[in-house]
């Protein structure tokens, strides 16, 4: 028999969730099972798959060794890790990180440790914020993903409490995301917002944007405002603000395309032959700004009700060129209702 006790950031979840992370070598359906034929107890009473764990619970566990001979937590690869961060707020409970075009957040198919992840849990680590080893369901995570060709603030969660509440806090669209984008051609309306239908095709990882509803197809909402124009070479370019009302999958980058002011150095909706010639590697797109919409009640986040936090534009590296001063934070005019949809660019 082995006993597992609940730490405090294993509390607040369902006691399969807990066991999936803790005993990495149990099968999903035996762990069932082993519930139903009380192989799995907690507190030595009879328990049920959707109990929600509490501090200080034990879980008694009357079942094989090797369930529990899963490979043991590596901690030398997080300590051989130097980490490389651009932290743009941190606090006991979250960071802001300013991510640059080209990192990765998550493992790729062919694995790695230069990811993003991977260095804020070398950061903690270093700090003697984060135990691998001391950890039996938990690990540092991100609450938000960017593409990794596009740069701009992502959320990370240094504990379980602030991992829900921000999950929660994204899902009902209480966080305000704006981007900045720089695009092709002189884009007549000032500021507009943008209605049309996004349809995702997973197998080309393309998405298709309509003005009306079509089969398979969600409704979008993009708000723009233009900051500056100029010249470069025989093409005029344009920087915009850009609010996430909803937030599908390249959102920005199709919406703009099928206005027809594509991003530069987008070769995925629009020709970036000649942008690539003039230096652009990346898409400009940048998640700049984050406004945090708080209700009176956001559990552990409290204390980010109202706050906002910006990466100076004049550091993102497509700005160059543009008079900003008094432009970095516009004001927006109040944002219309959100139809359900993540935040992402």
């Amino acid at each position: 028999m082995r006993i597992l006790t609940v730490q405090k950031n294993d509390a607040g979840q369902r006691l399969d969730k807990f066991l999936t992370k803790a005993v990495k070598g149990l099968p999903q359906s035996l762990m069932y099972k082993f519930i139903r034929t009380k192989k799995i107890k907690v507190n030595r009473a009879r328990c049920e798959q959707s109990q929600i764990l509490r501090e200080g619970d034990e879980i008694q566990l009357f079942i094989k060794d090797e369930f529990f001979d899963s490979a043991s937590k590596d901690t030398g690869a997080l300590s051989s890790i130097k980490p490389k961060l651009d932290i743009v707020h941190e606090d006991d409970h979250i960071m802001l990180l300013n991510k640059r075009p080209g990192v990765l957040v998550h493992d790729d198919a062919e694995g790695g440790e230069n990811t993003l992840i991977m260095h804020i849990q070398a950061y903690l680590c270093s700090k003697g914020e984060y135990d691998p080893a001391a950890e039996q369901s938990f690990a540092p995570a991100l609450c938000n993903r960017i593409d990794r060709n596009t740069g701009g603030m992502v959320i990370a969660a240094k504990d379980a409490a602030a991992l829900r509440d921000m999950n929660e806090v994204i899902r009902e669209d209480w966080l305000s995301k704006f981007y900045l984008c720089l695009v092709h051609g002189h884009v007549e309306r000032e500021k507009a917002t943008l209605r049309g239908y996004l349809r995702k095709d997973s197998a080309k990882n393309m998405v298709e944007v309509r003005d009306k509803d079509f089969p398979g197809a969600k409704e979008i909402v993009t708000k723009y405002r233009v900051l500056g124009e100029r010249r470069e070479g025989k093409d005029t370019v344009s920087l915009l603000e850009v609010e996430l009302v909803t937030g599908r999958t390249h959102q920005i980058r199709a919406h703009m395309a099928h206005i027809g002011h594509p991003l530069v150095g987008d070769g995925k909706y629009g020709v970036n032959r000649d942008d690539k010639r003039s230096g652009y590697k990346f898409q400009a797109l940048y998640a700049y700004r984050l406004r945090f919409d708080l209700p009176e009640d956001a559990g552990s986040l409290n204390y980010l009700r109202g706050r906002e936090f910006v990466i100076p534009p004049a550091d993102i590296w497509f700005t160059k060129g543009f008079d900003l001063k008094g432009k970095s934070v516009p004001k927006w005019d109040a944002p219309p209702s959100k139809p359900n949809g993540g935040h992402d660019a």
